[in-house]
């Protein structure tokens, strides 16, 4: 008995088909049993396809069987190198290839989600272009960055350039989640590593394959806006005036406007967006060279107008066996995309500045009879009704600027490799690599005189900016590899390499205000008045070396081992703290090859794993050990004696040359199990205790050290992840014509801060820039010892005053009791219909010392649940994917539900048609006006649990015979849809959307691009 690669396989069981006699192969993979001629041999072996034999008049027999895909012998890639499935000790997870090309995306963070446990991937707006943001076992820093490192083809990368690779060319993604797997990238492994493998050519004739999709994208739900009626309503109770004069004018009543058509901005700015894909290849080789070649083009037409996504993409790949010694490769991959359209989610210190608030806010009508009764709103750049109430709003029509506006993002990425690996000896490998990244963006921004930015309400009149950054990256490696089996039962790898690689960066930037000619675009900027321009110039490097050594054992695939260190050198940090060291180690026991488990034959594998190890972050600015002294041209100049003025510099970060590696230990424990024959029901639980110390914190210093902006990197703070993460795996039913097999994986984590710098005890975020001028001494998300990151911070949200709560004096007004609370507000400014805040330290005076933490943005479980089906010719696969227990703030409300300002040009949700007014004592929606002092509040912190139909692929296979003429080896047909559905108490439009993303601020929503619903049509065809 031997494997597809010729490897002798002990253990097999071989019994004979509708008869009770049965054997086992030896170590030698040899065999005996007795049967008649006309029997059938059943061979079946955990991770390979049941195989059945003849038998006839022969008495030796040589079989091989295949691996089943899908399987514990799958090869994984570990780091340097590759490993069956079924001998790994660390906990490594990947992805089902073949369910994550159903999913009709444009890059491979897309269809993530839901599909390996413990793996959370949040696409923080649907803008075309957008990448989401993927973490690992919850997040490992508090404020730098918690994405994994990203090892494409061996080169590793903090960014992805997911746009840069097409789906299809992606043979494997296997994920590193636990430190006895990462500690191998130290570095840069402790959020994780996701292992990207592309497709290479293969020994056999040239294959020729096309994949073509086009579909249609929409917005899966609008926003819910007054009609003209409510919108009229509600004039009348925050401006009694102009709803008298403006809207009531000659004789006009409310009721007439329930005739009246309402006009909804959102029809025009949102359209139905087309998405188009295609991809070919032609893959193929001798046993000596094998190739592979393919491009793709993508065009995506946003679901807003004037935005979209175009991407062109080419690879290459050559391996080549130059002798029996010596083996080389190359592998190549360019890519050019571009991204238009106004950033719809970009965050802004004015709330009012953002797109959808013009949107959402349009008003729906004009008077019937007013002095506006003749506006066409749709063809005005700017509303006249903005002016009635005299409260500078100089919102302009969305429509026309998201028409006229230009931001256009360029990207140019090359990534190339090429190695040599050659045979010292029978079993010592020398590899050499090298490699090279290349990434340059091109970012074109042009606001016109009909934008919002351009406009002539805008001091900076027409303007426009044209930015440059380059960036390009090279490593090299150097490695052994050696490998031995003895006596057929002992195997041993041991591994050592030596890394060093380095980047360069810059950015170039030209800007100008009051464009002349703006019908020439950026063309014109160089006619711009000098005083008008600024240029902006800078640059940065960084440099790392690397050793790394790793050993392995097992014994007949029973006992496993496996022990690595690892040691970096950084530039990021002082000399004296330069380096890291981070050793990691593992082992597993299948048990199940054990005397004691043969009568449980329904366990056909069962491992037990335990790992540990330390991983390194090393994520801060190239040169944070340094103070950072900024040259500027805008606020700091100064003069000596009669000189003109020249540019001043200034301090513009402390430097700290203590600053280290920011350290992540963790410990994992995890149980892999195999039931039936040929492993129908796998299920694999993983528990793990993760802690990073010298947490790498942007951390608040006294302003007497002279720092403009009062902060500085120090290594200070503590920070714990435990979770708990199941995946179950199985064929549910397998007849000739219909098979169902699924995967449900769920994951938990909880996250804490044990410590932070001297003598704090947490952190508030949010306030400033974050969100709205009337915000801005604000802080809406707290993270303190003792809990988890980033908890939602504000006061307790306590209904709505009635009557009952007011004294009625004589004069007829109302004041309210001295036994309740106030709002904020002043006791005698409060009205009945006024919000209500709760009195926590009672002392009858709600203010910020009664703020408290109301939610949190972390989810209590998240996990996907993939279903395929196939019948006949038709496959289908359905993908759900779900997130529990995470709050949503749905700031949305601040502005749109009374909130902010009493604007009475600015419509509102339909929700507030139902607020509070004296014959309808609302006690959840305030009366109009009432909401008081800007405040964060529980009202609008959301239950964000969400469900969601996250991919639907229908497919059918024309039967070859159908195609043998035309000699094409398989046509499938099929349709897709992605986020098909979603299933939440949300009142939003999508809770996954995150407006103010961040490790210290999940769960912000505010103004953001939509997550399109994308129908795709499609053909794979193999020639």
């Amino acid at each position: 008995m031997r494997d597809g690669n010729g490897e002798l396989l002990p253990g097999v069981t071989i019994s004979v088909k509708n008869d009770k006699a049965g054997a086992n192969t030896n170590e030698q993979g040899r065999f005996t049993i007795s049967v008649a001629s006309g029997a059938t041999l059943v061979f079946s072996y955990v991770g390979f396809e049941t195989t059945e034999v003849k038998v006839d008049n022969k008495t030796e027999y040589a079989v091989r069987l295949k691996e089943k895909v899908g399987s514990l012998s799958d090869v994984v890639v570990v780091g340097y190198a590759t490993q069956a499935r079924k001998d790994l000790t660390g906990a490594v997870g990947s992805v089902n290839m073949k369910d994550f090309s159903k999913a009709p995306v444009k890059s491979f963070d897309e269809a993530l989600a839901g599909r390996v446990a413990g793996v959370t991937v949040a696409s923080n707006d649907g803008q075309p272009g957008s990448v989401a943001n993927i973490t690992i076992r919850g997040a490992g820093s508090i404020s730098q960055d918690n994405s994994p490192l990203y090892v494409i083809d061996g080169f590793p990368t903090e960014n992805a350039n997911a746009n840069a690779i097409s789906p299809a060319d992606i043979e494997s993604i296997d994920i590193l989640k636990d430190a006895s797997a990462t500690a191998i990238y130290g570095a840069r492994g402790s959020n994780g590593v996701i292992l990207i493998t592309t497709k290479k050519g293969k020994t056999g004739a040239p294959q020729v394959t096309y994949n073509a999709y086009y579909g249609w994208q929409q917005n899966p739900q609008k926003q819910k806006m007054m009609d003209a009626y409510e919108f009229v309503r509600y004039v009348g109770d925050i401006n009694p005036a102009i709803y008298d004069s403006v809207y009531l004018a000659k004789g006009v009543t409310l009721e007439d406007y329930r005739n009246v058509e309402s006009l909804d901005m959102q029809d025009y700015v949102y359209q139905v967006g087309q998405n188009q894909n295609h991809d070919i290849a032609v893959r193929g080789g001798t046993d000596k060279t094998k190739y592979s070649l393919s491009g793709n083009f993508n065009n995506q037409k946003g679901i807003i107008i004037n935005s979209g996504f175009k991407r062109y993409q080419g690879r290459f790949s050559l391996d080549q066996t130059v002798s029996d010694r010596l083996k080389v490769g190359l592998n190549a991959n360019y890519a050019y995309s571009e991204a238009f359209g106004v950033p719809i989610s970009a965050a802004n210190f004015y709330a009012s500045a953002t797109t959808l608030y013009s949107v959402w806010g349009f008003r729906p009508t004009t008077s019937i009879s007013g002095r506006d009764s003749g506006v066409n709103l749709i063809d005005e750049f700017y509303d006249p009704g903005n002016e009635l109430a005299n409260n500078q709003d100089y919102r302009v029509n969305p429509y026309q600027h998201i028409s006229n506006q230009l931001t256009l993002n360029k990207e140019h990425v090359l990534n190339a490799n090429a190695y040599a690996e050659y045979k010292l000896i029978k079993d010592l490998t020398l590899r050499v690599a090298g490699g090279m990244n290349v990434w340059n963006r091109e970012i074109d921004v042009f606001n016109n005189s009909k934008t919002q930015s351009g406009s002539k309400w805008s001091s900076n009149g027409v303007n426009g900016s044209i930015e440059f950054r380059p960036s390009s990256t090279w490593r090299s490696e150097a490695g052994l590899n050696y490998r031995k089996r003895w006596n057929k039962v002992h195997n041993f790898t041991a591994l050592a390499v030596f890394e060093a690689q380095g980047n360069k960066s810059a950015i170039r930037r030209l800007s100008a205000t009051q464009i002349p000619n703006e019908e020439l675009g950026l063309d014109a900027i160089d006619l711009a008045p000098p005083a008008n321009t600024s240029l902006t110039s800078s640059a940065s490097s960084w440099t790392m070396a690397s050793a790394v050594a790793r050993v392995n054992y097992d014994y007949q695939s029973r006992y496993l081992f496996s022990a690595s260190v690892r040691a970096d050198g950084s530039s990021k940090f002082a000399p004296g703290g330069r380096w890291g060291y981070f050793p990691a180690a593992s082992a597993a026991w299948r048990f199940s090859s054990e005397e004691f488990m043969k009568p449980l034959r329904v366990i056909s594998d069962a491992k037990l794993r335990i790992g540990y190890g330390a991983s390194g972050n090393n994520r801060v600015g190239d040169f944070a050990y340094m103070p950072q002294l900024t040259l500027s041209n805008r606020n700091f100049w100064y003069a000596a004696g009669n000189n003109p003025l020249a540019i001043g510099a200034f301090i513009s970060s402390a430097g700290n040359p203590s600053l280290k590696w920011e350290t992540n230990e963790q410990t994992n424990i995890g149980l892999d199990l195999s039931f039936f024959r040929n492993s129908r029901l796998s299920v694999t639980i993983d528990a793990y205790h993760r802690t990073t110390r010298d947490l790498l914190l942007n951390a608040a210093l006294p302003y007497s050290i002279g720092v403009e902006n009062g902060l500085g990197f120090k290594n200070i703070g503590k920070l714990q992840n435990r979770g708990l993460e199941f995946t179950v795996a199985g064929v549910i039913i397998e007849q000739k014509k219909f098979t169902w097999s699924s995967n449900f994986n769920i994951s938990f984590n909880r996250n804490k801060i044990l410590e932070l710098t001297e003598g704090q005890t947490s952190i508030l975020s949010g306030n400033g820039t974050f969100f709205n001028t009337t915000y801005s001494s604000l802080f809406p998300y707290i993270s303190a010892i003792g809990r988890p990151m980033g908890e939602m911070y504000g006061l307790v949200f306590d209904g709505v005053y009635q009557y009952s709560d007011f004294d009625l004096m004589p004069n007829g007004t109302y004041l309210l009791k001295s036994d309740v609370a106030t709002n904020g507000s002043a006791r005698t400014a409060i009205r009945p219909g006024d919000i209500k805040y709760r009195d926590l330290n009672g002392d009858l005076n709600v203010n910020n010392q009664d703020y408290t933490i109301i939610g949190s943005g972390l989810p209590k479980h998240a996990g996907g649940f993939s279903n395929d089906f196939q019948y006949g010719n038709f496959d289908l696969n359905v993908l759900l994917q779900w997130s529990y227990g995470n709050d949503v703030v749905n700031a949305n409300r601040y502005v749109f539900e009374g909130g902010i300002v009493n604007n009475p040009n600015l419509n509102q949700l339909a929700t507030y048609a139902n607020r509070w007014t004296p014959t309808n004592p609302s006690n959840t929606l305030f009366r109009a006006g009432g909401m008081g002092n800007a405040a964060y509040s529980s009202r609008v912190i959301e239950d964000g649990s969400y469900l969601k139909l996250r991919t639907v692929s229908l497919g059918y296979t024309v039967p070859p015979a159908v195609l043998k003429r035309a000699k094409i080896k398989n046509v499938r047909l099929y349709a897709s849809a992605q986020n098909l559905y979603t299933w939440s108490n949300y009142s939003g439009t999508d809770p996954e959307v995150s407006g103010r993303d961040g490790n210290l601020t999940p769960g912000f929503d505010y103004a953001v691009y939509p997550h399109a619903l994308s129908y795709v049509a499609g053909l794979n065809v193999t020639f």
